[in-house]
């Protein structure tokens, strides 16, 4: 605030701008923070920001402000829109920066009121590509200075909003960016939209909850003393009487210390006091700050004039009055009022009849602009129907759904066209005011309710659709049910999806459209492909193929193309089934289907991933993501598995830096399975390098693997290999045991979780055979038959118990690793199934570069156990040349012990006494994680403080503490600690 002398003051906030500071201090080094401030309407929010923007000002940063408005969810993303109108306007040093950050992301510039992209325009705006551009700017900003970026009054945030708020709380890290977002607590009811996001946010530990609370008594006293600016003593009369009447509100507090000042004897209602500052102000002030308060946000000079019916001079006197009293405040190119309270008691005062005529104002001047002005639609909308100008509220509700489902913003456009069916009945001729009948609309509705990730609300709206639909007519009962039939599909209630999508085909008749038809067929095709008791998939779907051609039904055609390539592929090793997936998604494509079209690319680029055709897996992955990206369909099912397979391919190939930029995106701090999903994929790279980010992750993945078998798949298979590689053995076979338990017996990911519970069986069986306890030998070797039986098993059949004619050079890789683990497992030492396993990873080339090396390793230590050090040496420098360059830090390590053991690397050093790294002499047995253990074993440190150092659980450092004291053979951790001081370590 600032008092009569116009000196800036702060009143007891001090701790809140601390911790705002502290966050804007992190992000400036280089750690991304999110500070969420609350607290009750008037309390001094905007203060505590105004006075953090400041100091971020004064110390280089780049500030981005932008306000939210009470316009529900009608405008996506208004407050991004905001910051980034005012901040590219300002006169501020980084204005040229966000211009041209802005320029070189047009998907941004559209959110503009200046925007280029036209309501016509073709192309769509994916919500992940807006987020995108939003995350790129800020950190193209952040790398010339820290940037603030600052979202008010959140509690108005449309859904769009939201999520990005979300996204960005948990995909900033390491750029230079303090985000800080304000919202009144007291708006906070039980249902609120933003009540959830919130209670999510705060979870994340980058976030940081700032409540501003209410003055105690001397804070209030302070804040009098201030804006009386000494020029008279407040007595403590006065301030007992305002602080009791305020609560410790500073906004309650100004505004009843004004009222104390001039003697006036105002009502105890907020809005009372509130309207007795306006109404001291000339009558064309207050039509202005009426005009004002129907508005909702900011107005201009021009906009001001126009509605108000005032000629220019007028309205710029009633303007200056207006601002004079603080009532109005210029922000940007216009002005906001000094508070929200003011501007919703203004509206509520306003008479019914005046309220009516100032909104169909607004509604006469946006109904020009409709048409011209992105967002305007929403304005028109929202104005018209508090005008009861029911018609143009259809009208424009209707348009702003489209122009909302264009910018990639389903849930708005849900909103919008939900607005319009309620007002269906009420307008004459809807049908050709919308440009569709009502089931239509009914249906976009449904549309945009499934992509904005609401599939339970389309699957409840499509069986009331069903109830309403005519029973005559079949073309749109076959329609429904198809649709419903999808989208239960999609929400896992496969039995009840089987029984509609029949039902859907039994309606079909001679007279059914044929894309109709085509559409039915190709939705059940897909749905009997993995449950068709009767064997009926194969013949439908064929026969559909030549109905779907003879209809021009190129999306259905696509989808029964690829139902029927994956079919084939279970039982014909035929190369050409990847062409038969690229026909599809081009066709599909060309339809217009992108879901189908992303179902076929996946297919497409996982057939080529699967024949070891890397380079062309690389391109047909990028091609699928980035038709995800420009669609919106980012997180459905088959753009975040693409997603997924694009790291994958590069992290097989090994091309980690690029898997490491991609894995940036995987977000670690995760709430939601496709999420989930996702960020399981980064931990192949975190668990090869043996980042210490490993043990994060799973925190945050761990109470969703119980929701989705694939994320158990992925996450506790890579759990487990990242145990073993710090010797965790049990806590790895726990891992394996569970994954096995949850996933479908023909899957061939069971090959590769049976290969890791070998190697965690085989080492089980080595520590065994060490300590003479031959039970747990014979019990380990039980448990490995077992698990190289189910590994054969899915590698010769398919769901079925049909013959597997396909398993993909990785299935039959992994299949060797097994074998070969199993021949670990008895104790022997043959080099050749290892041998075999490295081949087999080639793939008749570079391969999968990451398990050809640890293959190697393997036939190293078989090859010098026998006593074949010459032989072993090349396999062993291949090996470590691949870890030195990946930085699997982890197997290098192994192979280095392993190197100085037998002497395979004759250039490099032995350790002379005192040298730390274990290489040779007492510490040779150690592994890297267990010399680090040892250091703090020898500095004192208990179990737990060494989890803590070494982000580790208690239980694994008790682990490596007993393996220390084995290897050492001591007793104790006292010798343990006196034996590392001795030797250097």
């Amino acid at each position: 605030m600032r008092d009569v002398r116009g000196r800036r003051v702060l009143i007891g906030r001090a701790a809140q701008l601390a911790e705002l500071t502290a966050v804007l201090d992190r992000a400036a080094a280089g750690s991304a923070g999110v500070a969420l401030v609350s607290g009750d309407a008037g309390v001094g929010k905007t203060h505590l920001v105004t006075a953090l923007t400041r100091a971020a000002r004064d110390r280089g940063c780049a500030v981005l402000v932008g306000q939210c408005a009470e316009l529900g969810e009608s405008m996506p993303y208004l407050p991004l829109a905001d910051a980034l109108w005012t901040s590219a306007r300002a006169a501020a040093p980084e204005a040229a920066a966000v211009r041209a950050a802005l320029e070189a992301r047009p998907v941004l510039g559209l959110l503009l009121p200046d925007g280029e992209g036209a309501p016509g325009a073709a192309s769509e705006v994916g919500q992940q590509q807006l987020f995108g551009a939003v995350l790129g700017l800020l950190g193209e900003l952040g790398r010339e200075r820290p940037v603030l970026l600052v979202l008010e009054d959140l509690h108005w945030a449309d859904r769009s909003t939201r999520h990005l708020l979300t996204f960005l709380s948990r995909v900033l890290q390491r750029e230079r960016v303090c985000l800080v977002g304000t919202y009144r607590s007291d708006d906070l009811h039980r249902r609120h939209p933003l009540r959830p996001v919130v209670a999510e946010l705060l979870r994340l530990p980058n976030v940081t909850g700032v409540e501003v609370a209410p003055f105690g008594p001397g804070e209030t006293a302070d804040y009098l003393a201030a804006l009386a600016g000494g020029t008279a003593p407040v007595t403590a009369e006065v301030v007992e009487r305002v602080h009791q009447r305020s609560e410790g509100n500073a906004f309650y507090a100004a505004e009843l210390y004004s009222a104390e000042s001039t003697g006036e004897e105002l009502p105890a209602g907020l809005a009372d006091l509130l309207l007795s500052r306006v109404e001291r102000l000339s009558e064309d002030a207050q039509r202005v700050v009426r005009v004002a308060a129907v508005a909702g946000r900011r107005v201009d000079d021009e906009l001001v004039r126009r509605v108000s019916g005032l000629d220019e001079a007028s309205a710029g006197e009633a303007l200056r009055e207006v601002v004079s009293h603080q009532l109005l405040v210029p922000a940007g190119t216009g002005y906001s009022f000094r508070h929200a309270l003011l501007r919703e008691a203004v509206y509520a005062d306003l008479l019914p009849g005046e309220r009516t005529r100032l909104h169909a104002g607004f509604a006469e001047l946006l109904s020009g602009e409709a048409a011209a002005r992105r967002g305007s639609a929403a304005e028109l909308a929202a104005h018209s129907l508090a005008a009861h100008d029911l018609p143009a509220a259809f009208a424009a509700s209707v348009r702003a759904g489209r122009e909302a489902e264009r910018l990639g913003a389903p849930a708005e456009a849900f909103e919008h066209f939900d607005r319009a069916l309620e007002l269906w009945d009420t307008v004459p001729e809807p049908e050709a005011v919308a440009g569709t009948d009502r089931m239509e609309l009914s249906l976009a509705t449904v549309r945009m309710s499934g992509r904005a990730g609401e599939l339970r609300r389309a699957v409840s709206r499509l069986r009331r659709l069903l109830d309403l639909a005519d029973p005559a007519d079949i073309a749109l009962g076959v329609r429904l049910r198809e649709q419903l039939a999808s989208y239960l599909l999609d929400i896992d209630e496969d039995d009840e999806a089987v029984v509609v999508g029949r039902a859907a085909v039994a309606l079909l008749e001679p007279g059914t459209p044929g894309p109709v038809r085509a559409a039915a067929l190709a939705t059940y095709a897909r749905m009997l492909l993995y449950n068709d008791p009767d064997a009926e998939m194969p013949r439908l779907a064929e026969e559909a193929v030549v109905e779907a051609r003879a209809a021009g039904a190129r999306d259905a055609e696509a989808s029964l193309l690829v139902t029927l390539g994956l079919y084939r592929e279970s039982r014909e090793a035929d190369e050409a089934v990847a062409e038969v997936f690229a026909s599809a998604r081009d066709l599909a494509a060309a339809e217009g289907n992108q879901p189908a079209a992303l179902r076929a690319a996946f297919q497409h680029a996982r057939t080529k991933f699967d024949r070891g055709d890397l380079a062309g897996a690389t391109l047909a992955a990028d091609e699928g993501v980035k038709l995800a990206l420009d669609n919106g369909l980012e997180w459905s099912s088959f753009g975040t598995v693409l997603r997924s397979l694009q790291y994958l391919i590069h992290y097989t190939a090994g091309d980690w830096d690029e898997a490491a930029r991609l894995a940036e995106g995987f977000a670690v701090r995760v709430v939601r399975p496709p999420e989930a999903r996702v960020s399981a994929y980064a931990l192949f790279l975190e668990v090869a390098r043996g980042e210490p980010r490993v043990e994060e992750r799973l925190r945050w993945i761990a109470p969703l693997w119980h929701e989705d078998y694939f994320i158990a798949y992925v996450a506790r298979g890579l759990a487990a290999e990242h145990e073993l590689w710090r010797g965790g053995v049990d806590a790895a076979i726990e891992h394996v045991t569970a994954v096995l338990g949850v996933m479908y017996p023909f899957e061939t990911g069971i090959i590769r979780i049976a290969a890791t519970g070998l190697w965690a069986q085989a080492d089980r069986a080595a520590r065994a055979r060490a300590a003479g306890d031959p039970a747990t030998v014979e019990d380990a070797a039980r448990v490995g038959d077992d698990l190289l039986a189910r590994a054969r098993h899915v590698a010769a059949t398919t769901w079925g118990d049909h013959p597997r004619a396909w398993l993909g050079l990785e299935g039959h890789a992994w299949l060797a690793r097994a074998e070969a683990e199993r021949s670990r497992l008895d104790g022997g030492h043959d080099p050749e199934p290892w041998r075999r396993s490295a081949e087999l990873f080639t793939y008749g080339g570079d391969g999968f570069t990451y398990e050809v090396a640890r293959s190697r390793y393997r036939l190293v230590e078989a090859l010098v156990e026998r006593g074949e050090r010459a032989e072993a040496a090349e396999p062993w420098r291949s090996a470590v040349a691949i870890a030195e360059r990946l930085g699997a830090a982890p197997l290098l390590a192994r192979l280095r012990e392993l190197g100085a053991r037998a002497r395979l690397d004759p250039g490099r050093p032995g350790p002379g006494p005192g040298r730390a790294n274990g290489a040779a002499g007492p510490f040779a047995a150690l592994t890297v994680r267990e010399r680090e253990v040892l250091k703090l074993v020898a500095e004192g440190r208990n179990n737990r403080e060494i989890a803590a150092a070494l982000f580790i659980s208690p239980k694994t450092a008790s682990v490596h503490v007993s393996n220390i004291l084995a290897k050492l053979e001591v007793t104790s951790r006292t010798q343990a600690a006196a034996f590392a001081h001795r030797e250097g370590l």
